[in-house]
């Protein structure tokens, strides 16, 4: 955890708070961890956060959880498609607004959990739907645990709501 920051690269200089277990670091200084928490800040975007990454951590390709939660993000960043060992991944209070942004994390094959409450993208309709639809191995989203229910529900939605690529072509094509 760091103190309230604008950029990611002000993080590289930043002091991590401290936690309920110390921090351990590399013979090179670099921190031994798989979660960075990014919280509480007002990062508007992701620009060189790889490099921040790869400067702040010993093992950055273990990266397996990344908060970003109350920043002031409009999107999901690419970047994060980066992080294959990624599990769990909490974006709730940001700016996003485009409900089309989750499909972006569907590359990530080990992501289980996920937040996006608290984005203009709740208010849109079938919201719940939409992100399991897209990402259908998360178990916890918005910390809510996913039912068989809730997959159902998805797959419904999914039929109702998702025109086909054969379909769309086939409207296009009259």
């Amino acid at each position: 955890m760091v103190e309230f920051q604008a950029s990611v690269t002000d993080l590289v200089s930043e002091e991590p708070r401290t936690g309920l277990r110390p921090l351990k670091h590399s013979k090179s200084g670099k921190s031994l961890t798989q979660s960075l928490w990014l919280n509480n800040n007002v990062l508007s975007d992701l620009r060189d956060f790889n490099q921040m990454v790869s400067q702040l951590l010993e093992h950055p390709e273990n990266l397996a959880w990344i908060d970003l939660s109350f920043n002031d993000l409009t999107s999901i960043d690419s970047v994060l498609t980066t992080f294959f060992n990624l599990s769990v991944l909490y974006l709730h209070g940001n700016s996003i607004h485009h409900l089309g942004e989750v499909n972006k994390l569907a590359v990530l094959p080990r992501l289980r959990s996920l937040t996006l409450h608290g984005n203009p993208i709740e208010e849109e309709k079938g919201y719940r739907q939409y992100v399991l639809c897209s990402l259908p191995r998360i178990t916890t989203f918005d910390f809510s645990g996913v039912t068989k229910t809730d997959r159902t529900t998805a797959e419904v939605w999914k039929c109702m709501n998702i025109k086909t690529k054969k379909a769309h072509f086939k409207e296009n094509a009259l």
